[in-house]
């Protein structure tokens, strides 16, 4: 049983990372990007998500540390269907824009630094750590 969803993009930015869909979307808006209409509906819907889900970085600031927890993402637990459909619009906009992205699930997101009833942040599983077979000697 899948636990755990995330929307990412399909291409790694600059950086290597592939950002999550409301990064996406933000990137859009503040390259100035969106038509009048999708911006002011950007900042609306970012109000309500903010007024609505915890920002993981207010609650735990260190969890997306690139030391502490290189590579840390979010995820969204499958059972919190409202933050789910809150994501479609997103998602609409993307398409809109062609910024290419993609839909991962899994039951293991990696080692889970935060969560909440919604979310987690978690870094994602490495070689040879997390390798659940034995390897050569």
């Amino acid at each position: 049983m899948v636990e755990f969803v995330r929307w990412q993009s399909a291409v790694p930015n600059r950086n290597g990372h592939y950002p999550g869909v409301f990064a996406l979307a933000n990137g859009l808006r503040h390259s100035g990007l969106l038509n009048g209409e999708d911006a002011a509906w950007h900042r609306a819907a970012n109000r309500r998500a903010a007024a609505a889900y915890a920002d993981p970085t207010t609650v735990d600031p260190s969890c997306y540390d690139q030391v502490d927890n290189p590579g840390a993402r979010a995820w969204f637990n499958t059972r919190a269907v409202e933050l789910l459909a809150l994501t479609q619009p997103y998602l609409d906009l993307l398409d809109r824009y062609d910024v290419p992205w993609v839909k991962l699930t899994t039951r293991t997101p990696g080692r889970i630094v935060y969560r909440d009833d919604v979310q987690v942040v978690a870094v994602p599983l490495a070689y040879p750590d997390d390798w659940s077979f034995p390897t050569s000697p």
